[in-house]
């Protein structure tokens, strides 16, 4: 693995250990095992690797129920675009909010920095995001995901993600698991239904 790896690889240690604001260079650099340097010359900025490794685990810890090409790996319930499925995906996502060392604490913390080059890089990678939730709920390659698509129902999901985030930090004990979210989905669709 070269610097830029070990960077990566330091920095992603770093912020589940101390957060974002607390990483300091030294301490990506001494989890790392590299040099000073070597941030300016492979990120630009402590803060832009900080956000690279943020998008990293971000991923990490989608792949743990991804296949390589973004559809839900063996095992995924449900048809695609099911209520089966979807509570297959939120309760895996809930599933990675309950580990000791859950990233999504961090992206509360994220959520409200004041880092105008961190946002921009963050913003980049929300449609990407977006496009991830959408293939893995529908089923398909992220690739036949459509812009559109991915700017409008993938915005959904990425605001339910939001959400969820937020009152898994707020409180744990009160907020919704993946069988709450169906049921509310469900009665979502059926209002629809009954409404004329």
């Amino acid at each position: 693995m070269g610097h830029r790896e070990d960077l990566l690889e330091g920095a992603k240690r770093c912020l589940l250990a101390k957060g974002f604001a607390r990483t300091t260079a030294r301490d990506i650099v001494k989890e790392s095992g590299t040099n000073l340097a070597s941030i300016g010359y492979h990120y630009g900025s402590k803060d832009a690797l900080l956000a690279q490794a943020y998008v990293s685990l971000v991923e990490q810890t989608s792949d743990a129920f991804e296949g390589r090409d973004g559809t839900p790996a063996a095992g995924a319930e449900g048809e695609p675009g099911s209520l089966e499925r979807f509570r297959w995906v939120w309760s895996n996502i809930v599933a990675t909010m309950r580990e000791p060392e859950s990233l999504w604490r961090l992206s509360m913390e994220v959520m409200t920095l004041e880092l105008p080059e961190v946002r921009e890089h963050l913003s980049a990678a929300q449609r990407e995001g977006g496009r991830g939730l959408v293939a893995l709920l529908m089923g398909v390659p992220e690739e036949e995901v459509t812009d559109e698509t991915a700017d409008t129902l993938g915005r959904f999901y990425l605001t339910l993600m939001t959400g969820l985030i937020a009152q898994w930090t707020f409180d744990p004990k009160t907020a919704p698991d993946g069988e709450a979210l169906t049921e509310g989905l469900r009665q979502v669709v059926e209002g629809v239904r009954k409404s004329p």
